[in-house]
């Protein structure tokens, strides 16, 4: 089975994103090999449509983990569990 796939959406100059960014890169140092990309509101308008009112969106397997703020516990869990 491959490492599930992190994506981080948001737009520049959002600070919760920035905030966001930098909990999924400290956790993510825990499970190497993990991919992990961002992508624009402003780049996608079907994201846009979608999660203008929610960013940061953090997806993994393009399904939702959490919007808003990161919880690096909740994060580690579940990437423990897509682990096991």
């Amino acid at each position: 089975m491959s490492a599930p796939r992190l994506t981080l959406v948001g737009k520049p100059g959002c600070h919760l994103c920035d905030d966001a960014r930098a909990v999924v890169l400290q956790v993510l140092d825990e499970f190497p090999g993990f991919s992990f990309d961002e992508r624009s509101i402003l780049d996608d308008a079907e994201l846009f449509d979608a999660y203008v009112e929610e960013i940061p969106v953090l997806l993994i397997d393009d399904r939702v983990h959490t919007i808003w703020r990161v919880d690096p516990e909740r994060l580690r869990r579940r990437l423990e569990e897509v682990t096991a």
